[in-house]
């Protein structure tokens, strides 16, 4: 397996794990907003990723490979249907514009530790 394929899969699981905790450890440290801003991001965000990782796949498979308008066009649908989504959580007072914007940033986290964890791994592998 490749380097590309263990982060993606790394980030991809990652996502999901911190989107749990996100559910769980929110409404424990958190007020209710705050935690549903944070549970609500999070999971805007992992599904968007899940779901931009299947049209990528899907659009570059050899025998249905899809143009880059179809991908784009799709790409774009996701983001105005997140838009309206985050527009409508905030405008509502649903959610804690603070608490949106820690959740949004998971996928952020999740990168950020598959970086590091690979990093970790040529380093020790070097010393050895």
């Amino acid at each position: 397996m490749g380097v590309q394929q263990r982060i993606l899969g790394f980030v991809t699981r990652a996502n999901w794990v911190l989107l749990a905790l996100a559910a769980v450890m929110g409404p424990i440290f958190f007020p209710a907003d705050v935690a549903m801003g944070l549970t609500c991001g999070a999971l805007i965000v992992t599904a968007n990723f899940h779901l931009l990782s299947r049209t990528l796949e899907k659009g570059f498979r050899p025998r249905q490979l899809a143009s880059g308008n179809v991908i784009l066009a799709k790409y774009y649908v996701r983001f105005l249907i997140s838009a309206v989504i985050i527009f409508f959580l905030i405008s509502k007072h649903l959610v804690d514009p603070l608490g949106l914007i820690l959740g949004l940033s998971v996928v952020v986290v999740s990168v950020t530790l598959a970086t590091v964890c690979e990093l970790m791994k040529l380093i020790f592998k070097e010393a050895v």
